[in-house]
């Protein structure tokens, strides 16, 4: 049997609570909430109010804390939401895991059916524009799908037995209680695809699908959920009942949770940071470089864990692609992140929009030349100016550095031997790509010489990852996988066992013991 815990280090989504707790804050009757205001009436629909109670094991409760979560957009409080004080486990029924499946199939349906209203909370709280925050649902939807089929294929192999009248197999067992801490900038995604491949491994944690359960006489208790700080999160890292713990975040961070899930022996599955580059060859195809880069580098504000922070330029492309993607920032469009014709939305905090300004002091004071960007946008709300950045060396500091905003470094080199070597010298290694038509070229950057990240593309950008690959990376990312291919071997066991079906006892190897 096994069991699941989540805990979101800093926000948890409309789809693993009824708010995101984001900054803890003395008064409970501030400004006029959003969630009172007509043009946030939709709110509602998912059950939510001013005051929110932050635990759920089958039913909603809090006794801690009381926290508001803002919209970066406005600064403008959205409701509240009281915290846990203590960490609580409950078990799920071993049941079949085609039948797991077949819940999983059922939460697809329920989540699809409130795709628009969910993709809105995730673009009012955390900043990202309206098709985003639908495609991050659609991501867990898309999970969802994936899940079911892979409910009826997990197994072992049978192997072959150097002994007469005996059996070699694999037997795939839960690993035990999963602790999830995710991170606020896929708040559905990152929790999204570790649910559900968890879920049919044998394990549950997501309240919105408690009427899910309920049609299928699964109790509401089988799913936790508690919303805290720091506090919760070395709970969760410290806890020998605690078999797993899959954190997404940041590396500072990571190592923190990793020392302290070692120190025990306990599993732990990392998603840390990413400070990925795209390398641009001489036979490239501008016509893809330009708007991959654009997307990469600017998408979800430079929020991503795949951002392209590191813009490789062969020398005799480098002045071209820099004039046209400097043109290509100047026509983002930037407004409220629910607006459809929105491509741009704030940063996540005002935090943020001071690590923005000092990464842009840093870049400049060693040598960065600026292109394009580099100031607030005088308007409500979190707004920086997506930055471009020339003539900064491949091994600055602030190059090596992974800030969290749209910061874009465009590096000139005349080799690909250096270009690789440039790619491979951050810490990080998480995301990848050139463009290039040479397919030589194409197997070496594959191949033990190319990148030494963990996604590694050719000819499209280094975000916007599909759920059917494993995702995750080496180095200081971590070397965790989550969603597709066999990242489900995370969520589990594996015992190796032997079985005598004849009467004769053979020892391996030919001893002989008599």
């Amino acid at each position: 049997m096994q069991r699941v815990v989540l805990f979101s280090a800093l926000r948890h989504s409309a789809l693993t609570a009824r708010v995101h707790s984001v900054r803890l804050l003395p008064s409970a009757a501030m400004s006029t909430l959003l969630i009172n205001q007509p043009k946030y009436a939709w709110l509602k629909e998912l059950g939510l109010s001013e005051d929110n109670n932050g635990v759920y094991n089958g039913t909603w409760g809090g006794t801690g804390e009381v926290v508001t979560s803002y919209c970066p957009a406005n600064n403008e409080p959205i409701a509240r939401v009281r915290q846990v004080i203590s960490l609580v486990f409950f078990w799920f029924l071993q049941i079949p895991a085609p039948k797991r499946g077949e819940i999983v199939r059922q939460i697809g349906d329920a989540l699809r059916r409130k795709i628009k209203v969910l993709g809105s909370l995730v673009s009012l709280e955390m900043g990202k524009i309206y098709v985003e925050g639908v495609g991050e649902v659609q991501e867990y939807v898309d999970v969802c799908d994936y899940a079911v089929g892979l409910s009826r294929m997990i197994g072992g192999p049978v192997l072959p037995s150097e002994r007469p009248g005996h059996a070699l197999i694999e037997q795939w067992n839960p690993v035990g209680l999963v602790g999830i801490i995710t991170a606020f900038n896929f708040p559905v995604a990152v929790y999204g695809w570790n649910n559900a491949i968890a879920l049919i491994c044998g394990n549950v944690c997501l309240w919105i699908v408690a009427e899910v359960l309920e049609q299928n006489n699964l109790p509401g208790a089988i799913c936790s959920m508690t919303c805290g700080g720091a506090d919760i999160g070395t709970a969760i890292a410290k806890d020998e009942r605690v078999d797993l713990v899959s954190f997404t975040g940041s590396t500072h961070v990571g190592k923190q949770v990793a020392l302290m899930v070692q120190e025990r022996f306990g599993r732990q599955l990392l998603e840390l940071g990413g400070n990925n580059a795209i390398i641009v060859f001489e036979d490239a195809d501008l016509n893809l470089v330009v708007p991959s880069a654009l997307f990469a580098s600017v998408g979800t504000a430079g929020q991503r864990c795949t951002t392209t922070r590191r813009l490789m330029l062969h020398e005799s492309v480098h002045d071209e692609v820099v004039e046209r993607l400097a043109k290509a920032y100047k026509q983002v469009r930037f407004g409220d992140p629910w607006d459809p014709s929105t491509l741009y939305g704030p940063l996540h905090t005002k935090q943020a929009v001071q690590q923005y300004l000092a990464a842009i002091e840093q870049a400049k004071q060693q040598g960065g030349t600026l292109v394009c960007g580099g100031k607030v946008m005088d308007r409500p709300g979190n707004y920086v100016e997506p930055t471009i950045f020339t003539g900064l060396a491949h091994d600055a500091p602030i190059v090596h550095t992974e800030t969290f905003v749209p910061i874009l470094y465009v590096i000139k080199f005349k080799t690909e031997e250096e270009a690789f070597a440039w790619n491979n010298e951050v810490k990080q290694g998480l995301s990848s790509s050139i463009f290039t038509k040479d397919m030589g070229r194409v197997f070496r950057w594959l191949g033990p010489k190319g990148s030494d990240c963990g996604i590694v593309n050719v000819n499209i950008p280094t975000s916007g990852a599909e759920i059917g690959g494993a995702f995750g990376g080496e180095k200081h990312t971590g070397g965790g996988r989550e969603s597709g291919s066999d990242s489900w071997k995370q969520y589990m066991r594996r015992s190796t066992c032997t079985i005598n079906y004849s009467k004769d006892l053979p020892l391996a190897q030919g001893i002989k013991f008599e």
